[in-house]
């Protein structure tokens, strides 16, 4: 399905959901919306979905204006965080159900794509059980399924996987990434985890508050973030900014520390200007590396996660933030030095939007 949103807004009384925003969906690719908690993707999915009419705006579905045409009337499968499934049905009727009203297949096709479904999303065991069996995760997989053995045209998945275990996300992350790509839906995921959206692929449309502030290939939004609140949503831990001057020498940051990084000349000649370095936390160092900036600090925080260890740390130009590979056992309070790369730092202007991005294969580090 071919998706286009004209002029969309939404707005519930006095409060708006959604400005106005224009969005051409790619058809058959994966769209991730990218947010934090009432960025308004949930809200933009709804209006898609036909669930609720746009306050203004069309909706256009391969070349037909169905704003305001209601949900039951469109051909769109929809999951939610929270998992719907048929209470009286077993998991396996509930996965048949969709693939049973197309009337595509026989018994033995409709058995076949349902085994084949519950394999990918792991509840074979499970087929014969009724939903309230089931533990919440294991619903929200069943409801994954039958939204998957529907094929619509247009799947829209609202934090699908986020009331499930960190290991199962990680798994199913894979598989419907292979599920996607080999379906010919439009799919348009919801999330509020930057490292989904990367694993995801496809296209991505990053939100704030009800705005839409860039849409595009998913690798090209995040190296090519076009504003500091695009670089700060599609950023975990979000990224490290520290106000700087732009100098012949390169960037002056607080405390006369300079990264030397040398701007464009029509941003030099102008003299002390007002610029924002966004160096996203993966990027710092405890080891020194040739034209790295050294910043002395103190340990406030160093948080074990995974495989990663978060160091929090406060410094001459600020509060900094490092993702170290590894445990690592750091004192609080204790004196550190962080080492910053000018290959990987970003630039922004007074007002916020992209100067200069790190080359991929720099940022790549």
């Amino acid at each position: 399905m071919e998706l286009m949103l004209k002029g969309i807004e939404k707005r519930w009384g006095a409060s708006t959901h959604l400005y106005e925003m224009d969005l051409t969906l790619v058809p058959r690719a994966v769209t991730v919306l990218l947010g934090a908690t009432q960025a308004g993707k949930t809200s933009l999915m709804r209006v898609m979905a036909g669930l609720d009419a746009p306050s203004a705006g069309r909706v256009v579905a391969d070349g037909r204006d169905v704003t305001g045409v209601p949900v039951r009337e469109r051909n769109v499968s929809m999951v939610y965080q929270q998992f719907i499934n048929y209470p009286s049905m077993t998991v396996a009727e509930n996965i048949a159900s969709p693939l049973k009203l197309q009337r595509a297949l026989d018994r033995a096709g409709i058995d076949a794509r349902v085994a084949e479904l519950a394999g990918k999303l792991h509840i074979e065991p499970f087929l014969g059980r009724l939903p309230a069996e089931l533990s919440g995760g294991q619903q929200q997989r069943v409801a994954l399924a039958r939204a998957l053995a529907k094929n619509a045209p247009l799947m829209l998945l609202d934090e699908p996987l986020v009331n499930l275990d960190y290991k199962l996300r990680e798994e199913l992350r894979e598989e419907l990434s292979a599920l996607f790509a080999t379906g010919e839906s439009t799919v348009v995921y919801a999330t509020t985890e930057p490292t989904e959206a990367l694993l995801l692929g496809g296209y991505t449309a990053v939100m704030d508050a009800g705005e839409l502030l860039q849409y595009g290939p998913t690798a090209e939004v995040f190296h090519h973030p076009r504003s500091i609140r695009v670089a700060r949503a599609f950023s975990d831990p979000p990224m490290n900014l520290i106000e700087a001057k732009a100098t012949p020498a390169g960037l002056e940051l607080s405390s006369g520390l300079t990264l030397a990084l040398k701007l464009p000349r029509d941003h030099t000649t102008t003299g002390y200007q007002a610029l924002t370095v966004g160096l996203r936390a993966s990027t710092l160092h405890l080891q020194a590396r040739p034209g790295d900036l050294s910043v002395p600090g103190i340990v406030e925080l160093a948080d074990i996660a995974g495989s990663d260890t978060f160091v929090h740390v406060d410094t001459a130009v600020g509060a900094l933030v490092a993702q170290l590979p590894g445990v690592h056992n750091l004192t609080l309070g204790a004196q550190i030095t962080v080492h910053l790369s000018p290959a990987h730092a970003y630039v922004f202007d007074a007002r916020g939007d992209l100067l200069l991005a790190p080359t991929t294969n720099t940022e790549a580090h």
